[in-house]
């Protein structure tokens, strides 16, 4: 098979058919099936399930920090894979772009499969009812993956018929303008806002997840008019909220799928959890904080310039990243060490005084990420933990998002917006943070307060990408991405907007090294 994206596709859906999980478990989609298949809700909602998971597993597990907060300035990071994005030193053979290329056109191959299937079946007297509303959820995964993949690349090939394709013979699949992948996605996402339902169980996407995220592909192309619409959509529908709890959205897998949340990863822990867990404890966790149940090894860690966007008081930086005297009186971790346990014995301690033998913690930047770190485990006071692995959904669009996009879209090209609508989306963010609010706003207080909100959740680089190349130079080059005793500032070129194409992807399809094409 020559062209690498249309394989892997096929094959691993194929693969995929002997996952027996009970969020992922599906039938084949073969003629036979689809006769004496998918005939209730349970089985079409079953197939739609398998988007939820495991497949986002090798952008999430790495790609995410590697791209959205390493290349952004907010995380530091060692061992071999990831430090060439602190200075954009990476190369096309990266193991990260490679990653995360893989997840996204999986899925957009999977949805673009599942979507043809159940049209078939539908043709074949299927239930419109539950099979309309799994259609559209293939949709909003793809619409999603798209405006990844436009985002990370630029210019990029659109397979929206793998099994056509194979079919046709012509695997020299090129590039498509950035500007026709991002309309793409939209599309997308307006089948999925016209299909979804209102209201669904926990963890499944609705109609108000696509429009928050039209609403962000919309802010991402300046078009404020309509991403203020599809904002205040959301906004109106009175169907979300922020937790008052920052911290504990991200510390424990009780507070999944919360009122926040409007679209997140799906997570849980089984017997094998490999690829259905979430293993982000392990690589933000600090090593102090390593037991016989949670494996603990610091990958990422916050940067130095990242507690700059932290203003005095904003209860955000204590959910977000541990630094000396954080702390955490149900943790008790123990291990074989004396006056370790004699340290830890009224529950964890983040100390970077202590001797390291004895329970300190004493790292480059000396800090640690709080998101996404659920603890030592059960045994030690925390929740079920195996390994590397945790049940803690990863959210990838939350409330918060939409209200600074719906301030933001407000503000629009003005130097500032006293708008009293925009100034409450806003302010709400910052009363939640324990910050005083503001009777004026502009697009550096906007800017900053996203920074504040949503560090080390993958987004940042987006933030600085859509502001232009010479914004973005600018703030990339202030930025210290060293460490706590020898600061590092980087020079940042235009060819840094983009990530390169995947060196083994060029070398199936060789059109991908040449110049975009309109795909419109």
């Amino acid at each position: 098979m020559k062209n690498k994206i249309l394989f892997a596709t096929f094959l691993s859906i194929a693969g995929f058919l002997s996952c027996k999980k009970t969020f992922t478990e599906r039938a084949a989609l073969d003629s036979t099936t689809l006769d004496n298949y998918y005939n209730t809700p349970e089985e079409v909602r079953g197939l739609t399930s398998t988007l939820y998971g495991l497949p986002w597993s090798g952008y999430e597990n790495r790609a995410m920090d590697a791209i959205g907060d390493v290349m952004a300035g907010n995380e530091y990071t060692g061992g071999n894979d990831d430090p060439p994005f602190t200075n954009f030193s990476y190369a096309a053979t990266s193991v990260r772009i490679a990653d995360a290329w893989k997840v996204f056109y999986k899925i957009g191959g999977w949805t673009s499969e599942y979507v043809n299937a159940l049209e078939l079946k539908k043709s074949k007297g299927g239930n419109v009812a539950f099979i309309d509303p799994a259609i559209a959820e293939c949709h909003f995964f793809k619409g999603v993956v798209y405006f990844y993949i436009a985002r990370i690349w630029g210019d990029a090939p659109i397979v929206n018929d793998p099994g056509g394709t194979i079919l046709s013979g012509n695997f020299n699949i090129p590039r498509y303008y950035k500007a026709h992948v991002l309309r793409f996605a939209l599309e997308e996402l307006k089948k999925a806002e016209a299909g979804l339902p209102e209201t669904d169980i926990p963890g499944r996407v609705t109609k108000y997840a696509a429009k928050g995220m039209m609403a962000k592909l919309y802010l991402y192309r300046k078009d404020y008019d309509s991403a203020r619409v599809k904002a205040l959509e959301v906004i109106n529908s009175g169907k979300y909220d922020l937790m008052t709890d920052y911290a504990g959205m991200f510390n424990s897998s009780n507070n999944n799928n919360n009122k926040e949340s409007m679209f997140a990863i799906q997570h849980q822990l089984t017997g094998n959890p490999w690829g259905s867990g979430n293993q982000k404890n392990p690589d933000r966790g600090p090593s102090n904080l390593q037991t016989s149940e949670a494996s603990m090894w610091e990958l990422y860690a916050p940067s130095m310039d990242v507690k700059n966007a932290f203003e005095s008081g904003d209860t955000r930086r204590k959910g977000s990243m541990m630094e000396h005297g954080w702390s955490n009186a149900q943790w008790k971790p123990k291990n074989a060490n004396t006056a370790y346990n004699a340290f830890m014995a009224s529950g964890y301690k983040y100390d970077t005084l202590q001797p390291t033998t004895d329970g300190g913690q004493k790292n480059a930047t000396r800090s640690n990420i709080a998101k996404y770190v659920v603890g030592p485990g059960s045994a030690f006071g925390g929740e079920a933990v195996l390994g590397m692995n945790s049940g803690i959904n990863t959210m990838i669009l939350r409330y918060a998002d939409v209200l600074l996009i719906y301030a933001e879209a407000v503000l629009g090209t003005n130097a500032s917006t006293a708008d009293a609508a925009a100034l409450a989306a806003y302010n709400k963010l910052r009363s939640r943070a324990g910050l005083a609010t503001k009777t004026s706003i502009t697009l550096t207080d906007i800017l900053k307060e996203r920074r504040a909100e949503f560090a080390f959740e993958g987004d940042y680089w987006f933030d600085i990408q859509r502001q232009g190349f010479t914004k973005a130079k600018q703030i990339i080059e202030a930025q210290n991405r060293g460490t706590a005793g020898s600061p590092l500032y980087v020079t940042f070129n235009e060819s840094y907007m983009h990530l390169p194409i995947p060196a083994g992807e060029i070398l199936q399809d060789p059109a991908l090294a040449k110049p975009a094409v309109p795909y419109y």
